[in-house]
């Protein structure tokens, strides 16, 4: 089992604008190695709950381990995206606040096996749960041409998108592509315009790790449900390391604290219903954090209440 060696992102920051009542229920949607788990439970009275989730069979055990002996936390295997269903297997009341710290944690991109990383060559895989799904060895050796452009181009925003798509076909014609030092040489090949200080084959890496795991489906599935399981008062923490999952949050709070209203309708401010305020603005890891922890660069935070 992997261990704990991982720099939790924001995590004063997170737990801080989650926690606001001690004795109530909280939802960490994404265990990883349970750093903030752990700050959210050092808050917490005797009376209070923590529920954990993690699609990865590893965190879950870790977890397990680590929290044996807290009465106050439970982990499920699963997707956030199944919160409704979960808590009301485990009959837990509504939750006061939920996090989500979104991406994939250190253990997972440090361990070769796991095949997340092009800077460790192993196995092509990339599932967040290996026991279920199609993992990116497979996905890559019957998709089409169109269809590994299109996921580059839309989860990876990669603009050599159909450039890397060519080359993977034409490189799976004369061998599988089963590991990941394999596909980062094929993109990097294809990559005619190099980012300073960015490895050429990030965007598609990550593009294709979004895609199999179902990363932005199971966000947006999860803010669809999520004011249903809040207290009023209750607290959504969001942080997000693309700006595709920041765009989703955004948008989403946006949306459910001013309404679009239908032009014309006679209505009145006062009979607008908006659900959700916005916490302060877009919270950052400082400079300090990031020199510590370079991974937390690219970490955007937001936070909002409910309040219908």
């Amino acid at each position: 089992m992997t261990g704990a060696a991982h720099a939790t992102v924001l995590l004063r920051e997170a737990v801080d604008a989650l926690v606001w009542d001690e004795n109530a229920c909280y939802v960490d949607g994404t265990f990883g190695r349970g750093g903030h788990s752990a700050e959210i439970l050092a808050r917490l009275s005797a009376r209070g709950q923590l529920f954990a989730i993690d699609k990865d069979p590893e965190a879950c055990a870790w977890a397990r381990q680590r929290f044996a002996n807290d009465e106050r936390f439970s982990i499920i295997h699963g997707s956030f995206a199944d919160l409704p269903d979960l808590l009301a297997t485990q009959q837990l009341p509504e939750a006061a606040g939920v996090l989500l710290d979104l991406g994939v944690s250190s253990p997972q991109l440090d361990d070769a096996e796991r095949g997340f990383s092009f800077q460790h060559d192993g196995p092509l895989d990339m599932r967040m749960d290996p026991r279920r799904g199609q993992s990116a060895a497979q996905w890559l050796a019957s998709a089409g041409e169109a269809e590994i452009a299109r996921v580059l181009k839309e989860y990876g925003e990669e603009k050599f998108a159909r450039r890397m798509a060519r080359a993977i076909i034409k490189a799976r014609e004369q061998a599988p592509i089963t590991r990941t030092g394999q596909l980062a040489e094929i993109i990097k090949a294809a990559n005619p315009a190099w980012e300073k200080s960015k490895h050429p084959a990030t965007r598609a890496f990550q593009a294709i790790r979004i895609f199999i795991n179902e990363e932005l489906l199971d966000l947006q599935r999860l803010l669809d449900q999520v004011l249903e399981l809040l207290v009023i008062g209750g607290r959504l923490v969001v942080i997000s390391f693309h700006s595709l999952e920041d765009r989703l949050v955004k948008r989403f709070i946006r949306n459910q604290e001013n309404p679009v209203v239908p032009r014309g309708l006679p209505l009145r401010d006062s009979e607008i219903q908006r659900r959700l305020r916005s916490v302060g603005r877009a919270v950052r890891a400082g400079a300090e954090e990031v020199a510590v922890n370079p991974r937390a660069r690219s970490a955007v935070m937001r936070v909002a209440e409910k309040v219908a």
